[in-house]
């Protein structure tokens, strides 16, 4: 059996034929900081050629799936735009490597799926979402453009009109209220997250494995004709709104919000 690869902001288990890849930064709810960003591209790519493997899983350490965007490292990158167009490479390498992987990759959204979460949740192939969770990509509230795959993702699963609304607005949505507009498969009460996932996971591994992996891969090919047109194009408008003072100012603002609100 192959040997697991150590993280630093990742926790990767294996149960039988099933990879458990958990981001694991609870105390900052999961949100996405240099380190996380290079280790997930990693963990992906092992995901995919992980000959111990049929079924994937990506969920989230402690009460969230993933915040997105870390506040700090937003400042960093405003401080030196240069570091988000390296960074931005790391999240064209998220997009592919999620649509490449010829395994099913289930989301297990046990909490707030934000920004960059809800777009790796949503490329998933199927996703389990907590009734109660927010979900969402609100880069315009900190000024941004939502350049690293939201633009792509939201307009496949709920048409043209809903997804400019939610992504134009960064409106949150309710597990619940994703599952009615169709935006994932199903929501759930929390504590019966687990025995969903654990039911899917045991179909998909009793199923013809070749089988379903190329049905994977064919439904993707048009998913990634898009993500090839789309991807340089969003990256490039979100690389200019970092430089914008809206965005630095923006992001002062939040940060100051949430300063406040911790001393309530």
């Amino acid at each position: 059996m192959t040997k697991l690869p150590e993280f630093e902001a990742l926790l990767l288990e294996r149960k039988g034929r099933r990879l458990t890849i958990s981001f694991n930064r609870p105390d900052v709810l999961n949100a996405f900081g240099q380190v996380m960003h290079q280790e997930f591209v990693e963990a992906l790519q092992f995901a995919g050629r992980d000959p111990g493997s049929d079924v994937i899983v990506l969920t989230g350490a402690g009460r969230a799936f993933s915040a997105g965007g870390d506040l700090n490292r937003m400042e960093e990158l405003i401080a030196d735009p240069s570091e988000f167009d390296r960074e931005a490479a790391d999240a064209k390498r998220i997009v592919f490597s999620l649509l490449d992987i010829e395994k099913p990759v289930i989301a297990r959204v046990n909490g707030a799926a934000v920004g960059l979460g809800a777009t790796i949740a949503l490329f998933c192939d199927l996703i389990f979402i907590d009734e109660k969770a927010k979900i969402g990509d609100p880069h315009v509230k900190v000024g941004l453009v939502a350049g690293d795959g939201g633009a792509i993702i939201w307009p496949q699963l709920l048409g043209f009109p809903r997804a400019k609304e939610f992504l134009m607005t960064g409106r949150l949505l309710t597990g619940a209220e994703a599952a009615n507009l169709g935006l994932v498969n199903y929501a759930l009460p929390a504590e019966e997250l687990d025995a969903r996932v654990d039911e899917l996971c045991e179909e998909l591994l009793s199923g013809n494995t070749e089988a379903i992996r190329w049905t994977k891969v064919t439904v993707n090919l048009e998913l990634k004709r898009i993500a090839h047109a789309l991807m340089d194009p969003g990256i490039a408008y979100e690389s200019v709104s970092v430089r914008t003072e809206a965005h630095r100012r923006a992001v002062h603002d939040m940060k100051a919000r949430i300063a406040a609100k911790a001393k309530e």
